[in-house]
């Protein structure tokens, strides 16, 4: 009984940790002990405990003259192992290069993770006006052209849990109805890629075509995102077409190959 206690104690302190270190985010990358116990629920003699280990280990850093608190370079260190080790990033790096050079526009390389796309690779334009992503976000699979581009191909059964989960109207342009969601991502079939025109954040569009890796599934998606004033119907198509080669060149790399009808 004694050894249960302690397993659970350890799991209940992993467990908060964790929490802790999910609850920094861009838009508020330092906080501090009262701020992140009224945040999580927790004391905020646990939170001092938590945070003094994850200082101790590198996971956080501690301002010493505000007191509060950001995340440590530890956090970065295993970034850069899951990053090096991701195919898709490997491969596909120098072709987002090449686009950016020739389309000045920023471009990213996404990944289907849970009921979420986030973005593992992005490549700058040099536009003084450009749309604010990063790397790590989750967005919805249903209101992105990436999520839209990865959702297209994955089974009925996942597209249903997509839709039971409900659909947010995070803007007047999101497909929030199911059938319409579904001729969504039939026309995304169709035409081999997805486009977003302001559905996550109103005037910013995106065009996304999907990725494949060698058992012949959808595992993620490049996307361009951009002002919807520099991204008329005629370059968002032109995008699109330099899309599908930068993904068929990828999945190629993945070990993906087109059948012969």
């Amino acid at each position: 009984m004694e050894n249960q206690m302690h397993d659970y104690r350890t799991l209940s302190s992993l467990k908060n940790a964790l929490h802790v270190l999910n609850c920094f985010t861009m838009d508020r990358p330092e906080k501090g002990i009262t701020e992140i116990a009224e945040e999580l629920g927790l004391s905020k003699s646990t939170v001092h405990r938590v945070m003094t280990t994850l200082a101790e280990e590198g996971f956080v850093r501690r301002d010493e003259r505000t007191h509060r608190y950001r995340l440590g370079l530890s956090v970065l260190s295993l970034g850069g192992i899951i990053m090096s080790n991701l195919e898709i990033y490997r491969e596909g790096q120098h072709l987002l290069e090449s686009f950016v050079n020739r389309f000045d526009e920023t471009v990213h390389l996404a990944v289907l993770e849970d009921y979420s796309t986030v973005y593992v690779s992005k490549l700058e334009c040099k536009h003084p006006i450009q749309i604010l992503t990063h790397l790590g976000r989750k967005n919805p699979l249903h209101c992105t052209s990436s999520g839209k581009a990865i959702l297209a191909y994955q089974t009925p059964e996942f597209v249903d849990d997509v839709l039971r989960r409900g659909l947010e109207k995070v803007t007047p342009n999101t497909i929030a109805d199911p059938d319409a969601l579904l001729q969504s991502l039939a026309r995304v079939r169709e035409d081999g890629y997805a486009m977003s025109r302001g559905e996550l954040r109103g005037g910013v569009h995106s065009i996304a075509v999907p990725v494949r890796d060698y058992t012949r599934a959808v595992i993620g998606a490049v996307t361009v995102v951009g002002p919807a004033e520099r991204f008329t119907d005629a370059k968002m198509l032109s995008i699109a077409r330099t899309l599908r080669g930068i993904a068929a060149e990828i999945s190629s790399r993945l070990g993906y190959y087109e059948r012969r009808r």
